[in-house]
């Protein structure tokens, strides 16, 4: 149906307690990136919440059918897919058995951040304010909204986040850095979101010969990376020149970050005709 006619009731469990799961998925021109891993990490958030949704298997045609629909399948485009708890009276204990998920998936236009990939971006340090199951992408979102919100008022277009002097993740993106020739990010846990496009990163990586260590980036050692950058569905690769007041390296993007783009775009955009995206000397 079109959005305008789309209704959710009061009641939904999404609307009170934030109830619910999401993913997001990219479509390069009709062509979906990792569908597969999307719904996997779909599947472990509906798992992690005890949402029990029988109808996961129908995802790529429902959301094919969403790219065809709005005309988007010669664009850059995503198709955003929220699922809640379903519609019960207000009450902490979950309903029983017999409501159903509230499912809403929209298809939209996502052109890539094309400028802040060549420039790079400014980012600002917080201590991580959220829950400890990170590894559900939950819908629950107040503290990366406030965080993010932060950022933005001082100028930054993310903010990384810190707990017990580490750093975790970004609001809505995966840390990246590297030392020495060696990619370092933190590994999978309950306290980070298990990024798709930080897999294929590391999966870049190894097919370049590029050594990658899972471990957790001390914040205090910030100053002994010579590259940063952030990786995510919206995001894909973005450097990151400046951490709150430290310039990294001299304020232009780094050359494995530049490599690392480069090849995801061959990965991505491979049926561009202008292929300075690719080849262009940024």
């Amino acid at each position: 149906m079109s959005k305008d006619r789309a209704t959710i009731s009061p009641d939904d469990r999404g609307f009170y307690f934030a109830d619910g799961v999401y993913e997001v998925i990219k479509y390069y021109k009709g062509k979906p990136f990792c569908f597969a891993g999307h719904i996997n990490r779909l599947r472990n958030s509906l798992a992690g919440v005890r949402i029990h949704y029988s109808r996961v298997d129908e995802m790529p045609e429902i959301c094919m059918a969403l790219i065809e629909a709005n005309q988007l399948k010669d664009k850059y485009a995503a198709v955003y897919i929220q699922i809640t708890r379903g519609v019960a009276p207000r009450i902490h204990r979950f309903p029983g058995d017999d409501i159903k998920p509230t499912v809403y998936i929209r298809a939209f236009e996502m052109p890539s951040f094309l400028d802040e990939m060549q420039r790079g971006i400014r980012v600002i340090t917080r201590e991580d304010i959220r829950w400890l199951r990170c590894n559900i992408k939950s819908i629950a979102l107040l503290p990366n909204t406030l965080l993010f919100e932060e950022a933005a008022g001082q100028g930054a277009e993310e903010c990384f986040l810190v707990r017990n002097g580490f750093y975790t993740e970004a609001t809505h993106s995966n840390i990246v850095a590297l030392r020495k020739g060696v990619l370092y990010t933190h590994p999978d846990s309950n306290n980070i979101l298990p990024g798709i496009t930080k897999a294929v990163v590391i999966n870049i990586c190894k097919n370049l010969g590029i050594a990658v260590k899972e471990e957790p980036i001390r914040a205090s050692e910030t100053k002994k990376f010579e590259e940063w950058f952030i990786t995510g569905t919206g995001s894909e690769i973005i450097p990151v020149v400046q951490i709150d007041e430290m310039i990294v390296g001299n304020g232009k993007p780094g050359p494995v970050t530049r490599m690392l783009q480069k090849e995801f775009f061959r990965m991505t955009y491979w049926e561009l005709a202008n292929e300075e995206i690719v080849t262009g000397d940024w």
